[in-house]
């Protein structure tokens, strides 16, 4: 099964605008993004969805020194701008799955994104996996594939938010859909490295000052911040936006 991974990033955010070009030991936030991506070896294409707004002109031209594809599509409809951006990029190939990723999450693992293709590409007939179905990951290392179908479903009829989160009504209107969740343990969903506020770069920035500018393993991430509880703290009272607010 083809996979297309696509990325959606854009300067504009509520809590911590121009996040995704943050410059992070030596790379752009995104850079960091589509790193882990293409490192794990299990993406067929990978694209950048951005808006058409002015400000994001930027957004466009690091895909270009990336030497990634770029889109570019509405703003608040992120599931068009996800829809158009399959279109051009689609071979000779359809795509059969779509895996979804955000510029907000530098951190990764690209075996955990390998893992999740060769557990979608091994299940005949399901429509999404996600490792967020019942979260076992810290916040920001999750990772989502939504069939073609169940994404052209959610095309034609989600409305509200739901055109925001892309994702959010496969999941939430299941139908006849076959839903996959991936657990990993020990658990460690308290924890959380996405970045959406000033303190969430701070606890980000130290995990790249002290491991360097490579992927690092859940693990070994996992671990680290364990053994440092003054660093988990340092973001640990933000709380994620629900879906009908982000």
């Amino acid at each position: 099964m083809r996979i297309v991974g696509i990325i959606q990033a854009r300067m504009g955010s509520t809590r911590l605008p121009g996040k995704v070009l943050r410059d992070l030991g030596g790379r752009s936030v995104l850079g960091w993004v589509v790193r882990a991506a293409r490192e794990s070896r299990a993406l067929d294409d990978l694209v950048v969805a951005t808006t058409t707004q002015a400000a994001d002109d930027a957004v466009a031209a690091e895909c270009d020194r990336l030497g990634v594809a770029c889109h570019r599509g509405p703003v608040d409809d992120v599931l068009t701008r996800f829809m158009d951006a399959l279109a051009g990029r689609e071979a000779e190939t359809e795509a059969g799955a779509v895996m979804r990723f955000t510029a907000d999450c530098p951190l990764l693992d690209p075996v955990v994104i390998r893992e999740a293709a060769l557990v979608f590409r091994a299940v005949p007939g399901l429509d999404y996996l996600s490792t967020s179905l019942a979260r076992t990951l810290p916040r920001g290392l999750d990772v989502e594939i939504v069939g073609r179908a169940a994404l052209e479903r959610a095309d034609a009829e989600a409305t509200g938010f739901h055109r925001a989160h892309v994702t959010s009504y496969v999941y939430a209107h299941p139908g006849e859909s076959r839903l996959l969740g991936l657990a990993y343990q020990p658990a460690a969903d308290d924890l959380r490295v996405t970045l959406d506020t000033d303190d969430d770069w701070r606890l980000i920035a130290r995990v790249v000052e002290e491991l360097g500018d490579v992927c690092v393993p859940v693990r070994t991430l996992v671990g680290w911040l364990r053994a440092r509880p003054e660093v988990c703290e340092l973001n640990s009272h933000v709380r994620q936006k629900e879906l009908q607010d982000a």
